[in-house]
């Protein structure tokens, strides 16, 4: 196999965006008297979203309404804050520019949606360096349906088959495998204590994103 396209999951895998997520679950979480999330428990909460993390902070006090009134008030917070702290995990910008000039395309594919998506990579320099953004609102679909990596790899320009989709969740392998690419699990990503990234059935599992390109040489 010849890797002629990466494509990434965003949070946890790409950029670290766990700092703002948690910061602002727990402003909202004082506003009404409740005790902070402590932030390693949280940030590994940060790939089931603004849902997961409501519902961790509210633990078994909070009924549907709140839950949802809660989310609103979040996501609207969020969208105040969507990057403050967030950054490309330590490594990446590296491996992003070795990818550029090797003329191996890269993009994202994220269940993130379109409203968030596209400010936090402006603010990172990263929008228009993409080959493609895939937002979790942009088609019916979202992971692990395979049908976002599928049109991800469509403007890249590479067959599937030729892509490696990289994400720290099941559902991101889960899409990868069903789209016909390779997969890489990045254990460094939001991976909660009782997860095994090497069950998930990824062609490779890395612990830090130095490794990337290590692991894209094995399938070359």
């Amino acid at each position: 196999m010849t890797v002629e396209g990466v494509l990434w999951d965003l949070d946890g895998t790409l950029v670290d965006t766990a700092p703002d997520l948690v910061g602002v679950l727990n402003t909202l979480l004082a506003t009404r008297g409740l005790p902070p999330v402590p932030f390693a428990i949280a940030r590994n909460e940060v790939s089931n979203g603004a849902l997961g993390l409501i519902r961790l902070g509210l633990g078994s006090q909070g009924s549907a309404e709140e839950t949802e009134i809660l989310r609103q008030e979040f996501l609207e917070a969020y969208m105040q804050q969507i990057c403050v702290r967030s950054q490309v995990f330590k490594g990446l910008e590296d491996i992003l520019t070795t990818l550029d000039k090797q003329g191996t395309g890269w993009g994202i594919v994220t269940n993130k949606p379109h409203a968030m998506t596209q400010p936090l990579l402006k603010a990172l320099g990263l929008m228009h360096r993409s080959g493609c953004v895939v937002s979790g609102d942009r088609l019916p679909q979202r992971k692990p349906d395979p049908a976002p990596l599928r049109l991800g790899a469509e403007e890249l320009g590479v067959p599937p088959e030729r892509c490696v989709y990289v994400g720290d969740a099941p559902r991101d392998i889960d899409a990868g495998r069903a789209a016909g690419m390779a997969t890489i699990a990045a254990s460094y990503g939001y991976i909660r204590a009782n997860d095994d990234p090497h069950s998930w059935g990824a062609s490779i599992v890395i612990r830090r994103p130095t490794e990337l390109l290590g692991a894209l040489e094995h399938f070359q």
